[in-house]
């Protein structure tokens, strides 16, 4: 039998946060993502692009499984500062730098890449490493 094809894309990517509604406060105001589900004192999903970004509270996923739409899903879980990368355009990163700091968000790095394209990095109130960055620091398009 063939290999199956690689992986197209990544379908949702998570952080964890012991204070779950300061966190997703964070992600829906200052990052303006769109929350879609809600269990209180367990999880936040939002909306990012084709994509899904998920946010849970690490004490709770980790002992306890959970159910999406009545289906059983396994506890998991991280304790500790994680890291995620938002894709944005280039030339809007001057104007989330702005926004970031109406928001009374620190930018606690700004890099420019060799490869080119330029990222802003973030804390979130959990403490997670939060990166804006072009995607052609990658060689991928937007």
């Amino acid at each position: 039998m063939d290999a199956p094809a690689p992986p197209a894309r990544v379908l949702e990517s998570c952080l964890y946060a012991a204070d779950l509604a300061a966190a997703a406060r964070f992600y829906e105001d200052v990052l303006r993502l769109t929350p879609f589900a809600r269990v209180e004192g367990r999880h936040v999903f939002f909306r990012c692009g084709p994509g899904v970004f998920l946010l849970f509270a690490p004490e709770v996923t980790a002992t306890t499984p959970g159910a999406v739409g009545g289906v059983p899903v396994p506890a998991h879980g991280a304790h500790g500062p994680g890291h995620v990368a938002f894709a944005v355009a280039d030339d809007t990163l001057d104007g989330w730098r702005a926004h970031l700091a109406a928001h009374a968000v620190a930018i606690e790095a700004e890099i420019t890449w060799p490869r080119g394209g330029r990222s802003l990095y973030v804390r979130d109130p959990a403490g997670n490493s939060v990166e804006l960055a072009s995607p052609s620091l990658w060689g991928l398009a937007l």
